[in-house]
């Protein structure tokens, strides 16, 4: 009862957080930029994934466990991969708008247009479905003839494959294929764009300019950090020697948690959002109508 409680805080606080921010970005003018547009599909992504996840497992909590269709099942692994995999694509993007920002700002306006921010939103979720279609359609021909008890809080594709009584080669191969493209390529792009923009900032003479630079690029070096080392926790790092309650609290972390995280993270370090919340409450403010 208490782990149900927490974590109908927990889904509460986060739907409320993100859609406040969502709010802000979409109503003040001063937020109408290209990192601020990402920033608004990274909080609308975090609302379905942490949708898809907390009132089952909630659900789960409350009765002790509970059953799922095979379909609803798959739909869940389905929904929750595209989830991941934007997630993944639109934080490598974020990247790329930063190193714009901070290693070319006099190009940045011409390169980061309105139509070219939108073709890559829109890229990166065709591309986060698409690749999640290709694993749930490959898991959902496997064969599940054995037991059917999953000890997870949801159908995750490491749990579900362990059920699986057909040869599961070829979905693991399948899976390291796609984290390429999805995991691996980002890694590098994220890792360059960042090391591009460390010795650009370095070479600012004035701490003052240093300081504002790194801050416009600090929430989402560690959204990131916390995004990809909770992936590698669960999916990457050996599985020898770490327990199921390991490997299921860092699914907790990734799928629940850090989706209340990145809007706590982009309020605390960024001066704009802050400076648009306090326009927003003043100008709604009971004594204005007076």
């Amino acid at each position: 009862m208490i782990m149900f409680l927490l974590l109908l805080v927990v889904y509460c606080a986060t739907l409320s957080m993100n859609l406040l921010i969502i709010t802000l970005v979409s109503t003040s003018k001063n937020l109408h930029t290209p990192m601020y547009l990402f920033i608004s599909q990274l909080f609308i992504n975090d609302i379905l994934l942490t949708t898809e996840i907390s009132p089952n497992t909630l659900y789960i909590l409350l009765n002790n466990g509970a059953t799922i269709t095979y379909i609803g099942c798959i739909a869940q692994l389905y929904f929750f991969g595209a989830s991941e995999a934007f997630e993944c694509l639109i934080l490598t993007v974020m990247s790329y708008d930063r190193y714009v920002a901070i290693c070319n700002p006099l190009r940045y306006t011409s390169i980061m247009t309105t139509t070219y921010c939108i073709k890559l939103v829109v890229t990166s979720w065709l591309a986060g479905i698409s690749i999640s279609m290709i694993t749930s359609v490959t898991t959902s021909v496997q064969n599940f003839c054995g037991p059917n008890t999953i000890d997870h809080f949801f159908c995750d594709l490491v749990p579900l494959l362990e059920l699986s009584c057909s040869d599961t080669y070829i979905v693991h191969l399948e899976t390291s294929l796609l984290g390429i493209p999805l995991v691996v390529i980002p890694i590098i792009i994220i890792l360059f764009s960042y090391t591009k923009i460390i010795v650009n900032i370095l070479r600012i003479p004035s701490s003052t300019g240093r300081q504002k630079a790194f801050s416009t690029c600090s929430s989402h070096l560690i959204v990131v950090s916390i995004f990809y080392w909770t992936i590698f926790g669960v999916y990457i790092l050996p599985t020898k020697g770490k327990t199921l309650y390991i490997n299921k609290s860092l699914s907790l972390l990734y799928t629940v948690f850090t989706s209340l995280i990145n809007p706590i993270i982009y309020s605390l370090k960024n001066n704009d959002i802050k400076k648009a919340l306090h326009e927003h409450i003043y100008t709604r403010a009971p004594w204005k109508s007076l």
